[in-house]
C-alpha cells in the first residue's frame, strides 16, 4: 500500500497536507514547520517542533508507549526517531510527528480520531494481505 503525504501549505508554524492511500484522498494533515537550512548544508532540528525530510518511509504499528496505543510509525527517517501518525488539533499536538483529520480551516484539524482510525485499518487490511507499507512525503 502506498501512501502519500503532499505538503500544500507551508507557513512560519505549521504544515498543511494531503495524505492519499493508493492515489485517493483519505484526509488533511497537520505537522511543525520545516526549517531553515543551516550552515555546511544541514537543516536545523527543533526536537518535536520540525517536520521530518522529504522521503520514502516504510510504516508499521506498534504500540507507543507515550501515546498509550497502536500507532503508524515511520522506519528510516534521517535524524529522527519515534515519528507516528496520531490525532490531534493543533500543531502543539503534533510532538513533530504527523497528525491526520479534516481541516476546516488553515493550521487545524478536527475528527482526528476518526480519520486515524480510518488509516490504522487501512494499514492493518494491507499488512494482513501480506503488503509492504509505504509513506512518501513531498
Amino acid at each position: 500500500m502506498e501512501l502519500t503525504l503532499k505538503r500544500i501549505s507551508k507557513t512560519k508554524t505549521y504544515t498543511m497536507g494531503r495524505l492519499h492511500v493508493n492515489g485517493e484522498w483519505l484526509c488533511d494533515t497537520l505537522e511543525p514547520v520545516r526549517r531553515d537550512i543551516g550552515p555546511g548544508g544541514t537543516e536545523r532540528k527543533v526536537e518535536g517542533r520540525t517536520a521530518i525530510p522529504e522521503g520514502r518511509y516504510p510504516v508499521v504499528i506498534t504500540y507507543s508507549d507515550s501515546l498509550y496505543g497502536w500507532y503508524p510509525l515511520l522506519l528510516h527517517v534521517p535524524r529522527f526517531t519515534g515519528i507516528r501518525i496520531h490525532a490531534g488539533n493543533t500543531v502543539e499536538h503534533t510532538r513533530g510527528c504527523i497528525l491526520v483529520g479534516y481541516s476546516p480551516k488553515p493550521g487545524t484539524l478536527i475528527d482526528s480520531r476518526l480519520w486515524l482510525h480510518r488509516l490504522k485499518k487501512r494499514i492493518t487490511e494491507a499488512k494482513e494481505h501480506g503488503e509492504g507499507v509505504w509513506i512518501t512525503v513531498e
